[in-house]
Formats: C-alpha cells, structure tokens, sequence
C-alpha cells in the first residue's frame, strides 16, 4: 500500500519529546483497515516514509482516531525543516 499525504509538522513534549505529522482521516482509515495485516502490537505500523528527497524505516502512532508519523532529527536536517512547516509525506506499506 503506497499512500500520499501532506500535513503540517507539530511538536510532542514528552518525556521522550518528538516531531510528528498527523495522517489525515482518509489516508488513517485505509491505514486502519489494513492494520490487521501488518501491526507488530499496540496498533503499530511498520512503514518506509519520505519527505523531499530523504527516506526512512519508521512506525506510525495510532493517536485520537488518526496515525502520525514520526520525523526523526535527521530528516529534518537533511530537509531544513522545522515545527509548522507543511510537508508531502509518502508511506509504503508492506502487506
């Protein structure tokens, strides 16, 4: 499954704060009914992600409904980006 989204980079603080980007609702309902197929536990899935030119292995979050997917500190550097800035995110999906 190959999905194409955009969305907005937003900050989590936490005890272990992160960058995510949300996963609107109809991409996170086709997530939602393949995630059967594929989660490793918690609602987990395993996806490869690509912002720009940069791509990554990373897990989306379920949250409130939706998916987000984490943007690790590298990729922001590789792209020069920051919290607010709206980015194309592309997932594969192995299932």
């Amino acid at each position: 499954m190959d999905l194409e989204f955009s969305g907005e980079i937003w900050f989590w603080r936490g005890p272990a704060p992160w960058h995510f980007v949300t996963v609107p609702d109809a991409e996170s309902g086709e997530l939602a009914a393949a995630s059967a197929s594929v989660t490793y536990g918690w609602g987990m899935i395993p996806v490869a992600a690509h912002i720009g030119g940069t791509g990554w292995r990373t897990s989306l979050f379920p949250k409130d409904g939706r998916y987000v997917v984490p943007v690790k500190a590298r990729v922001r550097a590789a792209e020069g980006l920051d919290v607010g800035d709206v980015v194309t995110v592309r997932l594969t999906v192995d299932l």
